[in-house]
């Protein structure tokens, strides 16, 4: 009777199963339902101990211990505290005594990153909430001095400086203009490719405050029409150097607190065109002042004394390509000691360095990326870095223990590590994913010892048993054009038949450093295209990353060419497989991308079918100095590459159906590189289809867009293979 009983049971279980088995469907993707539920953000205390989270409703601001996760207390609540003029707050900040908090809210989006908002002051001490400044411009980037007593920010491109313990404030700078002179925020091209929309930092005994000052009065501006559903469309316009032009003409310059005194640092200029990173070391008068010049192939570290002006020369570091400028962000100072990324081994890896600049130690090695430091325990002499050392698909968690030398591994499953620490290096939110697994969310000592789990996503893994058609991602590699072994994967229809042949959709995105092929969990647009009859691939072409210099910087100088070339091999490969159908293979992709879709529906010779590309760049000259001359010097030293680029000069090669998708409010990639390219597709003779996104943006959000966007992609490869 048991045994029976334990059949009739499996048997009903099954039959619930089918009867509940749910479709998986477009809308539901692009509104979040197969989305992995993350945590508030943390923000750790200076000692690391403890942190701080807002409530759902963003009313009160709690603090929690990392080692409990129990509330030790409410820093800050609407309904009690004095005098608080708004019912909800957007964000906050800490100071570095936890002392006092710096809330805002009515915040107003300027670029990709950067906002304005109205800020208030809230000393914990005395319940009291207070208008940051009497301005009545909103206000941007501020900054606590070491000691809470005071704070920088910007109002209206000017710097103003708060005494919390005076009630005054005072205005730093006074020539800064909209579309001429920036101080202590960031330009556009800072913004968006040096990742940076603050330069100003406090000295470690809170007298100086450093900042960077931006003069962008020659820089080109670009202006768009934005529709907004009115009579008269409104113009935007904005200052933004495309390649070979004008760059914002930067200094870096210390206010004198007491002496009320601005002093310019003297730096060599002429060999310097931007300042991504400014930072006092965590003592006395020195600044660092982190450099690059235009070709971006020279990075130079200065420390310059700050009431003297005199800099020295601390760090350089050269390359035949660039240098990638997300490496300075793990420049760390501790002691008399700073860490620094380099490539000059030929993988990215973490040196320790003296502040004379003498080289001490390289802390890691062997042929794997070194992807980000993640914290520094200056007490513990102990570092903690992600790396892809188990391989490009993966990334782990490692502690380099400073007196021994050695380095062991944290995390404890392969897959995709990511984690944040608090301050100090004392504890750490660690989240794991695989291809099959949502995001599991887990807090942790430094040691790696786990403490809780935070979040398992177990209400979507559930979710995720009743619907059979999200179809698994298949890891594999194929050659590329030149014989290298690229990763890939493949995702399948749930019902796949190996005696049928599918049409294949390619996605891609192949832009330099970057990765697509990760064994990660996702459901996207593609995931409900394995539904409509369709295979699913991604090769990650040379120029990605996470695989040694040479691999991602094989493309230096000639972007488009060797990137599109794997994907026209990958393409090969694949329609020689018998399940796949080799008259109807298609590529998708977005941004770069979507500009790699036009350079190899251009470039091979009709083996793609039907295409996609989504805001796409047409032609190097009409992107941003830093990011397009990174990779391609100026179109004055090299316009055959940026000719054998273009895909306006290639439009009379096109080959396939090809949608061609952009937001006109783009200002990343500019409406006008589609613009320019139908014009050259039009005098080609080339027919195409064109679908403009009114008033949207370079990620052209929402849920109701998004479904809107990838129900047309999907149609058009339906309708055009």
């Amino acid at each position: 009777m048991k045994r029976i009983f334990s059949l009739f049971l499996l048997s009903g279980i099954a039959t619930f199963t089918i009867l509940n088995a749910q479709s998986l469907e477009l809308k539901d993707i692009t509104q979040g339902k197969y989305q992995a539920k993350r945590i508030n953000s943390m923000l750790s205390s200076s000692d690391g101990e403890s942190y701080y989270q807002p409530n759902d409703e963003h009313t009160m601001i709690i603090r929690y211990k990392y080692k409990t996760g129990l509330p030790t207390d409410t820093v800050f609540n609407i309904d009690k505290a004095r005098q608080c003029p708004f019912k909800h707050f957007q964000g906050f900040i800490v100071s570095p005594d936890d002392k006092r908090l710096l809330i805002y809210t009515d915040a107003e989006r300027i670029y990709r990153h950067s906002f304005k908002a109205n800020y208030y002051y809230y000393d914990m001490r005395r319940n009291l909430v207070q208008k940051l400044t009497a301005n009545k411009s909103k206000q941007m980037v501020p900054v606590f001095s070491h000691d809470g007593r005071m704070a920088a920010f910007v109002v209206d491109n000017n710097i103003w400086l708060a005494k919390f313990d005076y009630g005054s404030e005072s205005q730093i700078t006074t020539d800064g203009k909209y579309g001429n002179v920036i101080n202590g925020a960031t330009d556009w091209v800072y913004e968006e490719e040096l990742s940076t929309t603050s330069l100003m930092d406090f000295s470690a005994d809170n007298n100086l405050l450093a900042f960077v000052r931006f003069d962008e009065t020659d820089v080109p501006e670009y202006s768009f029409q934005y529709y907004g559903n009115t009579t008269y469309p409104k113009l935007i316009s904005f200052k933004y150097p495309k390649t070979g032009e004008v760059n914002s003409k930067v200094s870096c310059r210390v206010f004198d607190i007491n002496e009320k005194t601005t002093r310019e640092m003297n730096i060599p200029m002429k060999e310097i065109e931007y300042i991504p990173r400014i930072h006092f070391l965590p003592q006395g008068d020195e600044l660092a002042i982190m450099t690059l010049n235009r070709k971006q192939n020279k990075f130079v570290m200065y420390f310059a004394n700050a009431r003297s002006t005199v800099s020295r020369e601390v760090l350089r570091d050269e390359s035949k390509y660039y240098i990638n400028s997300e490496l300075l962000k793990f420049i760390t100072f501790f002691g008399n000691q700073f860490t620094y990324v380099s490539e000059k081994s030929g993988y990215s890896h973490l040196y320790l360095y003296d502040n004379t600049g003498v080289e001490i130690k390289q802390l890691t090695q062997g042929n794997y990326d070194v992807i980000s430091l993640l914290a520094v325990d200056e007490q513990n002499k102990a570092i903690y870095i992600e790396s892809a050392d188990e391989g490009a698909l993966y990334r782990s968690i490692n502690k380099i223990d400073l007196k021994k030398g050695d380095i062991k591994k944290l995390s404890t499953q392969k897959g995709v590590n990511t984690a944040i620490f608090s301050n100090n290096g004392k504890y750490y939110v660690n989240y794991y994913t695989n291809a099959k697994t949502p995001v599991l969310i887990t807090m942790h000592e430094a040691s790696g010892k786990q403490l809780r789990v935070l979040e398992d996503n177990t209400i979507l893994k559930n979710k995720l048993t009743s619907v059979p058609t999200i179809p698994a991602k298949e890891f594999i590699t194929v050659k590329g054009h030149d014989g290298s072994e690229l990763n890939a994967y493949i995702m399948k229809p749930a019902d796949f038949n190996p005696s049928k042949k599918y049409p294949l959709i390619m996605i891609q995105y192949s832009g330099p450093d970057s990765q697509r092929v990760l064994d990660e969990y996702s459901v996207d647009w593609t995931d409900f295209a394995t539904t409509q009859g369709f295979i699913v691939a991604c090769v990650d072409g040379r120029g990605t990353g996470a695989r040694g210099e040479k691999f991602r910087k094989c493309t230096y100088m000639n972007l488009g060419i060797i990137e599109s070339d794997d994907q026209i091999a990958a393409a090969q490969y694949f329609s020689t497989l018998p399940y796949i159908d080799k008259d109807k293979i298609a590529i998708w992709g977005w941004s770069y991308g979507g500009y790699n879709v036009l350079m190899s529906m251009s470039r091979g010779n009709g083996i793609f079918k039907a295409g996609v590309a989504i805001a796409p760049v047409t032609d190097w000259r009409f992107y941003d100095t830093v990011y397009g001359e990174r990779y391609m010097s100026t179109p004055q030293e090299n316009a055959s590459g940026y000719d054998a680029g273009s895909p306006i000069k290639l439009a009379n090669q096109l080959q396939g159906n090809l949608l061609l998708i952009h937001g006109t409010a783009d200002d990343n990639v500019h409406f006008q590189n589609t613009i320019d390219y139908t014009d050259a597709l039009i005098k080609a003779g080339k027919q195409f289809d064109l679908f403009v996104f009114p008033d949207k943006d370079h990620s052209i959000r929402g849920a109701a867009n998004r479904t809107y966007l990838y129900t047309k992609v999907i149609n058009h490869l339906k309708n055009k293979m």
